[in-house]
Protein backbone atom coordinates (compact mmCIF):
# COMPACT_ATOMS: atom_id res chain seq x y z
CA UNK A 1 0.00 0.00 0.00
CA UNK A 2 1.49 3.30 -1.07
CA UNK A 3 1.77 6.30 1.16
CA UNK A 4 0.75 9.82 0.19
CA UNK A 5 2.82 12.71 1.44
CA UNK A 6 0.77 15.51 2.96
CA UNK A 7 1.25 19.02 1.60
CA UNK A 8 0.03 22.28 3.14
CA UNK A 9 -2.04 22.95 0.02
CA UNK A 10 -3.95 19.70 0.59
CA UNK A 11 -5.77 21.27 3.54
CA UNK A 12 -5.88 24.90 2.48
CA UNK A 13 -9.43 26.18 1.98
CA UNK A 14 -10.10 26.60 -1.71
CA UNK A 15 -10.74 30.07 -3.20
CA UNK A 16 -13.71 28.44 -4.97
CA UNK A 17 -15.33 27.62 -1.63
CA UNK A 18 -14.51 31.09 -0.29
CA UNK A 19 -16.16 32.54 -3.39
CA UNK A 20 -19.31 30.51 -2.74
CA UNK A 21 -19.30 31.74 0.85
CA UNK A 22 -19.00 35.31 -0.41
CA UNK A 23 -21.98 34.84 -2.72
CA UNK A 24 -23.96 33.43 0.21
CA UNK A 25 -23.07 36.42 2.38
CA UNK A 26 -23.82 39.05 -0.28
CA UNK A 27 -27.12 37.51 -1.41
CA UNK A 28 -28.11 36.92 2.21
CA UNK A 29 -27.52 40.62 2.84
CA UNK A 30 -29.52 41.52 -0.28
CA UNK A 31 -32.38 39.29 0.89
CA UNK A 32 -32.29 40.81 4.38
CA UNK A 33 -32.18 44.45 3.25
CA UNK A 34 -34.45 44.14 0.23
CA UNK A 35 -31.65 45.68 -1.83
CA UNK A 36 -32.39 43.57 -4.91
CA UNK A 37 -35.12 44.78 -7.27
CA UNK A 38 -36.15 41.15 -7.73
CA UNK A 39 -36.38 39.58 -4.23
CA UNK A 40 -36.91 36.14 -5.71
CA UNK A 41 -33.56 36.27 -7.50
CA UNK A 42 -31.78 37.21 -4.27
CA UNK A 43 -33.51 34.37 -2.43
CA UNK A 44 -32.64 31.92 -5.21
CA UNK A 45 -28.95 32.86 -5.15
CA UNK A 46 -28.83 32.90 -1.35
CA UNK A 47 -30.48 29.51 -0.88
CA UNK A 48 -28.58 27.88 -3.77
CA UNK A 49 -25.16 29.10 -2.63
CA UNK A 50 -25.90 28.20 1.00
CA UNK A 51 -27.06 24.77 -0.18
CA UNK A 52 -23.80 24.26 -2.10
CA UNK A 53 -21.88 25.31 1.03
CA UNK A 54 -23.70 22.60 2.96
CA UNK A 55 -22.89 20.07 0.22
CA UNK A 56 -19.20 20.95 0.52
CA UNK A 57 -19.32 20.61 4.31
CA UNK A 58 -21.17 17.29 3.96
CA UNK A 59 -18.41 15.84 1.79
CA UNK A 60 -15.67 17.45 3.88
CA UNK A 61 -17.07 15.68 6.96
CA UNK A 62 -16.80 12.33 5.17
CA UNK A 63 -13.23 13.07 4.10
CA UNK A 64 -12.07 14.48 7.42
CA UNK A 65 -13.45 11.50 9.32
CA UNK A 66 -11.78 9.15 6.83
CA UNK A 67 -8.48 10.98 7.32
CA UNK A 68 -8.58 10.43 11.07
CA UNK A 69 -9.65 6.83 10.49
CA UNK A 70 -6.59 5.98 8.41
CA UNK A 71 -7.19 7.09 4.81
CA UNK A 72 -4.50 9.72 4.34
CA UNK A 73 -5.11 9.79 0.58
CA UNK A 74 -8.09 12.15 0.94
CA UNK A 75 -5.72 15.10 1.31
CA UNK A 76 -3.95 14.50 -1.99
CA UNK A 77 -7.33 14.17 -3.71
CA UNK A 78 -8.27 17.69 -2.61
CA UNK A 79 -11.24 16.67 -0.49
CA UNK A 80 -10.04 18.69 2.50
CA UNK A 81 -9.99 21.98 0.57
CA UNK A 82 -13.81 22.19 0.41
CA UNK A 83 -13.53 22.68 -3.35
CA UNK A 84 -16.57 21.05 -5.02
CA UNK A 85 -14.58 20.72 -8.25
CA UNK A 86 -12.35 18.15 -6.51
CA UNK A 87 -15.16 15.69 -5.90
CA UNK A 88 -14.96 12.42 -7.82
CA UNK A 89 -18.51 12.78 -9.14
CA UNK A 90 -19.25 16.46 -9.69
CA UNK A 91 -22.57 15.57 -11.33
CA UNK A 92 -23.76 13.59 -8.31
CA UNK A 93 -22.25 15.84 -5.68
CA UNK A 94 -23.32 19.30 -6.86
CA UNK A 95 -25.28 19.41 -10.12
CA UNK A 96 -27.96 16.81 -9.35
CA UNK A 97 -28.62 18.03 -5.77
CA UNK A 98 -29.17 21.57 -7.09
CA UNK A 99 -31.45 20.23 -9.85
CA UNK A 100 -33.42 18.26 -7.23
CA UNK A 101 -33.95 21.45 -5.22
CA UNK A 102 -35.14 23.38 -8.28
CA UNK A 103 -37.45 20.61 -9.49
CA UNK A 104 -39.05 19.56 -6.24
CA UNK A 105 -37.71 21.46 -3.26
CA UNK A 106 -35.92 18.32 -2.08
CA UNK A 107 -32.52 18.37 -0.42
CA UNK A 108 -30.68 15.24 -1.44
CA UNK A 109 -26.86 15.21 -1.43
CA UNK A 110 -25.25 12.54 -3.57
CA UNK A 111 -22.13 10.45 -3.21
CA UNK A 112 -19.05 12.45 -4.04
CA UNK A 113 -15.82 11.45 -2.32
CA UNK A 114 -13.92 8.23 -2.92
CA UNK A 115 -12.66 6.74 0.32
CA UNK A 116 -9.96 4.07 0.15
CA UNK A 117 -11.69 1.70 2.52
CA UNK A 118 -8.78 -0.72 2.49
CA UNK A 119 -6.77 1.76 4.55
CA UNK A 120 -9.35 1.78 7.33
CA UNK A 121 -9.57 -0.83 10.07
CA UNK A 122 -12.66 -1.47 12.14
CA UNK A 123 -16.33 -1.59 11.19
CA UNK A 124 -17.22 1.24 13.56
CA UNK A 125 -14.85 3.57 11.74
CA UNK A 126 -16.41 2.73 8.39
CA UNK A 127 -19.88 3.42 9.79
CA UNK A 128 -18.74 6.68 11.36
CA UNK A 129 -17.36 7.92 8.04
CA UNK A 130 -20.77 7.41 6.43
CA UNK A 131 -22.56 9.01 9.38
CA UNK A 132 -20.41 12.16 9.38
CA UNK A 133 -21.92 13.61 6.19
CA UNK A 134 -25.62 13.58 7.17
CA UNK A 135 -24.71 14.83 10.64
CA UNK A 136 -23.48 18.06 9.03
CA UNK A 137 -26.95 18.48 7.52
CA UNK A 138 -28.42 17.95 10.98
CA UNK A 139 -26.13 20.64 12.40
CA UNK A 140 -26.92 22.96 9.48
CA UNK A 141 -30.64 22.40 10.12
CA UNK A 142 -30.18 23.27 13.79
CA UNK A 143 -28.50 26.56 12.81
CA UNK A 144 -31.23 27.42 10.28
CA UNK A 145 -34.08 26.62 12.64
CA UNK A 146 -32.51 28.22 15.74
CA UNK A 147 -34.12 31.67 15.22
CA UNK A 148 -37.52 29.95 15.05
CA UNK A 149 -37.33 27.68 18.10
CA UNK A 150 -35.50 30.35 20.08
CA UNK A 151 -38.30 32.81 19.20
CA UNK A 152 -35.68 35.27 17.94
CA UNK A 153 -37.44 36.49 14.82
CA UNK A 154 -38.17 40.05 15.94
CA UNK A 155 -36.82 42.40 13.29
CA UNK A 156 -36.07 39.62 10.80
CA UNK A 157 -37.42 40.61 7.36
CA UNK A 158 -40.10 38.31 5.96
CA UNK A 159 -38.18 37.38 2.79
CA UNK A 160 -35.13 36.36 4.79
CA UNK A 161 -37.28 34.39 7.24
CA UNK A 162 -38.94 32.54 4.35
CA UNK A 163 -35.57 31.81 2.72
CA UNK A 164 -34.20 30.48 6.00
CA UNK A 165 -37.28 28.29 6.50
CA UNK A 166 -36.87 26.80 3.00
CA UNK A 167 -33.15 26.24 3.58
CA UNK A 168 -34.00 24.46 6.83
CA UNK A 169 -36.42 22.23 4.94
CA UNK A 170 -33.65 21.29 2.50
CA UNK A 171 -31.32 20.35 5.34
CA UNK A 172 -33.95 18.27 7.12
CA UNK A 173 -34.90 16.40 3.95
CA UNK A 174 -31.21 15.83 3.18
CA UNK A 175 -30.58 14.38 6.64
CA UNK A 176 -33.62 12.10 6.55
CA UNK A 177 -33.09 10.84 3.01
CA UNK A 178 -29.37 10.29 3.42
CA UNK A 179 -29.94 8.14 6.48
CA UNK A 180 -32.19 5.79 4.49
CA UNK A 181 -30.59 2.31 4.18
CA UNK A 182 -30.60 2.51 0.38
CA UNK A 183 -27.49 1.44 -1.60
CA UNK A 184 -25.57 4.50 -2.69
CA UNK A 185 -26.76 6.62 0.24
CA UNK A 186 -25.02 7.16 3.54
CA UNK A 187 -27.59 5.19 5.51
CA UNK A 188 -26.57 2.06 3.65
CA UNK A 189 -22.91 3.00 4.17
CA UNK A 190 -23.53 2.92 7.92
CA UNK A 191 -24.92 -0.62 7.71
CA UNK A 192 -22.66 -2.03 5.00
CA UNK A 193 -19.65 -2.88 7.22
CA UNK A 194 -21.91 -5.10 9.33
CA UNK A 195 -23.30 -7.10 6.39
CA UNK A 196 -21.84 -10.34 5.11
CA UNK A 197 -19.51 -10.27 2.14
CA UNK A 198 -22.09 -12.15 0.06
CA UNK A 199 -24.83 -9.59 0.73
CA UNK A 200 -22.49 -6.69 -0.04
CA UNK A 201 -21.55 -8.21 -3.39
CA UNK A 202 -25.21 -8.78 -4.29
CA UNK A 203 -26.16 -5.19 -3.44
CA UNK A 204 -23.12 -3.47 -4.98
CA UNK A 205 -24.48 -3.29 -8.59
CA UNK A 206 -27.49 -1.27 -7.39
CA UNK A 207 -25.48 1.41 -5.58
CA UNK A 208 -25.13 3.79 -8.58
CA UNK A 209 -28.91 3.92 -8.96
CA UNK A 210 -29.93 4.36 -5.32
CA UNK A 211 -30.00 8.16 -5.44
CA UNK A 212 -32.13 8.27 -8.58
CA UNK A 213 -34.43 5.55 -7.22
CA UNK A 214 -35.18 7.59 -4.10
CA UNK A 215 -35.82 10.74 -6.12
CA UNK A 216 -38.12 8.86 -8.53
CA UNK A 217 -39.99 7.33 -5.58
CA UNK A 218 -40.63 10.80 -4.17
CA UNK A 219 -42.51 11.68 -7.35
CA UNK A 220 -45.18 9.14 -6.36
CA UNK A 221 -47.91 11.37 -4.85
CA UNK A 222 -48.65 9.08 -1.91
CA UNK A 223 -44.98 8.70 -0.99
CA UNK A 224 -44.31 12.40 -1.48
CA UNK A 225 -47.27 13.37 0.68
CA UNK A 226 -46.28 11.01 3.49
CA UNK A 227 -42.64 12.11 3.38
CA UNK A 228 -43.34 15.83 3.47
CA UNK A 229 -45.96 15.24 6.14
CA UNK A 230 -43.16 13.94 8.36
CA UNK A 231 -40.86 16.80 7.35
CA UNK A 232 -43.52 19.46 8.01
CA UNK A 233 -44.32 17.92 11.39
CA UNK A 234 -40.66 17.95 12.36
CA UNK A 235 -40.18 21.54 11.21
CA UNK A 236 -43.39 22.51 12.99
CA UNK A 237 -42.00 21.15 16.24
CA UNK A 238 -39.04 23.49 15.68
CA UNK A 239 -41.25 26.52 15.20
CA UNK A 240 -41.35 26.68 11.39
CA UNK A 241 -44.82 26.85 9.89
CA UNK A 242 -45.64 25.15 6.61
CA UNK A 243 -46.63 28.50 5.08
CA UNK A 244 -43.10 29.80 5.73
CA UNK A 245 -41.40 26.96 3.85
CA UNK A 246 -43.99 27.33 1.08
CA UNK A 247 -43.26 31.04 0.76
CA UNK A 248 -39.53 30.34 0.75
CA UNK A 249 -39.93 27.89 -2.12
CA UNK A 250 -42.28 30.31 -3.90
CA UNK A 251 -39.66 33.08 -3.76
CA UNK A 252 -36.90 30.62 -4.71
CA UNK A 253 -38.73 29.70 -7.93
CA UNK A 254 -38.93 33.34 -9.03
CA UNK A 255 -39.10 32.38 -12.70
CA UNK A 256 -42.27 30.31 -12.25
CA UNK A 257 -45.59 31.70 -13.48
CA UNK A 258 -47.12 30.90 -10.10
CA UNK A 259 -44.32 32.61 -8.16
CA UNK A 260 -44.80 35.91 -6.38
CA UNK A 261 -47.64 34.91 -4.05
CA UNK A 262 -45.44 35.49 -1.00
CA UNK A 263 -43.22 38.29 -2.33
CA UNK A 264 -42.78 41.07 0.21
CA UNK A 265 -41.84 44.55 -0.89
CA UNK A 266 -38.95 46.29 0.91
Amino acid sequence: MSTVAARPSDRRISPVFLGILAVTAVTGWATWTGFAEQPGLAVFLFVTSAWVVSLCLHEYAHARTALHSGDISVGAKGYLTLNPAKYTHALLSVVLPVVFVIMGGIGLPGGAVFIERGRIRGRWRHSLISTAGPLTNVLFAIVCTAPFWLDALDGVPADFRFALAFLALLQVTAAILNFLPVPGLDGYGVLEPWLSHTVRRQVEPFAPFGLLFVFALLWVPEVNGAFFGVVDALLGSLGIREVETFCGYDLFRFWSETSGVCAVSP
